[in-house]
């Protein structure tokens, strides 16, 4: 977040009394009323998400330099959720438990009284997690009226797994995408790698409306789609993959896809790019057409190359379209794979701050191998589920997740949180605040550096907070 001056601030407090009243926030206009005990859960050393005792509110002695002020009343985004990638592989994993074994497994990651996993992905046909390289559309010639098209592969495990998922909680938000159309609608002929033929435009978004068809009879309604899994990589025919040159993109979003799925009578949103913070400038690009702006709902990221300020420049330029946070997962092979919730809180914090909805990590289960996998690139699951004895393993993200989903409501808001100082920078310590539904509050602070302590300031009212050396702590109060 922006910091602000810590001259400026002060310069907004009694000269002769130890209250602090912020400057120039129309945030704290009103009385604070958290004037009672804060609850506190933190993750650090042996501690995961554990409940810590709880803290004070208390009218400040002075104020810190490196103090947070808690802007509650410059309200930003509304949030949709957090969730994990229900890939192929992931349903092939959560299968193969018994009955008895799963259910604890899938009441924990998305149960509202548990993790409250509660935005997923899905893969139209096969990503690189998954069993085997495979379409919904399997034709060795082309067949652009879809009369090969069939379910039967994901209703094996896949359908079955997504519906466990919806009935643990049945506010679960499903978006899907594919990492590429059929073989026969490329010129490659190939589900590997390639490019997109235009002349196969009717007969996608016809694939596209079976699909939501299909999914919705065999109950299983999926919210939103995105064009393309990262659409600008190509991954040199190793895995499923597709190139849409973004003119394309454009022309398919607004010109096939949206109008059949509003023919189809459909609610599926449209989301576009699905890939790295790098490419907002084309973003920007997609969205300055108006067929494209009127076509689609916002745009979705992943986070492996450029910075989440990229995401604050397309919503400055479109403040109506929203940003969702698509993909992002451990690597199983790192030595820090379940310890490692300090680094992925930081980045959730970035996340948050440049106006995401929704936050969605890659594969919410895999095995201790990181398998099913056809792709080149190792990752973990959220969590792992060990062959043969069936252990379960969480990971570093999964103990970030917890300060996040277990706290933050859907239909909760961002607020401002501003690091006091000249310039703010430097600090280890990330932050971000958010007021939910029911008007209760919520912050969570990352520490990547030493332990130190942090005062948060809301109104007249101040915090300390010691923050161990590689934690997450979120703090609740109402």
């Amino acid at each position: 977040m922006k910091a602000r001056s810590r001259r400026d601030f002060l310069k907004a407090a009694s000269a002769s009394a130890a209250a602090v009243a912020l400057s120039g926030s129309a945030g704290v206009a009103h009385a604070f009323q958290g004037r009672g005990e804060v609850k506190v859960w933190g993750s650090y050393r042996d501690k995961r998400h554990a409940a810590l005792a709880p803290l004070e509110w208390k009218r400040p002695a002075e104020v810190a330099a490196d103090a947070i002020q808690l802007d509650t009343g410059a309200l930003k985004q509304e949030i949709l959720g957090f969730g994990a990638a229900i890939t192929e592989a992931s349903a092939y994993v959560l299968s193969r438990l018994s009955d008895t074994e799963r259910a604890p497994v899938m009441h924990d990651l998305f149960a509202p009284d548990a993790m409250n996993l509660n935005v997923c992905r899905t893969c139209i046909g096969a990503s690189d997690y998954a069993t085997k390289v495979y379409s919904l559309d399997e034709s060795a010639e082309p067949d652009p009226e879809l009369k090969k098209f069939s379910l039967d592969h994901d209703k094996q495990y896949y359908l079955p797994m997504l519906r466990e998922a919806r009935k643990a909680n049945p506010e679960l938000f499903l978006f899907s995408s594919p990492w590429s159309p059929p073989g026969w609608m490329k010129p490659n002929n190939s589900m590997l790698g390639g490019a997109m033929r235009v002349q196969s435009f009717d007969p996608y978004a016809r694939y596209f409306v079976k699909f939501l068809e299909g999914y919705k009879a065999d109950g299983v309604e999926i919210n939103a789609v995105t064009v393309q899994n990262e659409t600008d990589a190509e991954q040199g025919g190793r895995m499923p993959a597709c190139l849409w040159a973004q003119e394309q993109e454009m022309e398919f979003a607004a010109k096939f896809l949206s109008p059949a799925i509003k023919k189809a009578g459909l609610n599926a949103k449209i989301w576009i790019l699905d890939h790295n913070y790098s490419l907002w400038g084309r973003a920007i690009d997609e969205l300055s057409d108006p067929d494209v702006y009127d076509a689609v709902d916002g745009v979705a990221w992943h986070g492996y190359v450029g910075g989440a300020s990229a995401m604050t420049r397309v919503h400055d330029a479109f403040p109506k379209k929203n940003a969702y946070w698509t993909e992002g997962g451990p690597d199983i092979t790192q030595p820090d794979y379940q310890t490692d919730f300090a680094k992925w809180a930081d980045q959730f914090n970035g996340i948050l701050n440049n106006w995401a909805r929704s936050i969605t990590a890659w594969n919410v289960a895999l095995d201790e191998k990181g398998k099913p996998n056809i792709g080149p690139f190792p990752c973990g699951g959220v969590i792992t589920i060990e062959n043969g004895s069936h252990k379960i393993t969480r990971s570093g993200q999964y103990w970030a997740f917890a300060h996040y989903s277990q706290h933050v409501k859907r239909g909760a808001h961002v607020f401002a949180t501003n690091a006091l100082g000249e310039t703010g920078a430097g600090s280890a310590v990330s932050h971000v605040g958010v007021r939910n539904p029911d008007g209760s509050y919520v912050v969570v602070l990352a520490n990547r550096g030493a332990e130190r302590r942090v005062q948060l300031l809301m109104g007249d009212q101040a915090l300390t907070v010691d923050v161990p050396a590689e934690s997450v702590q979120t703090l609740g109060w109402s």
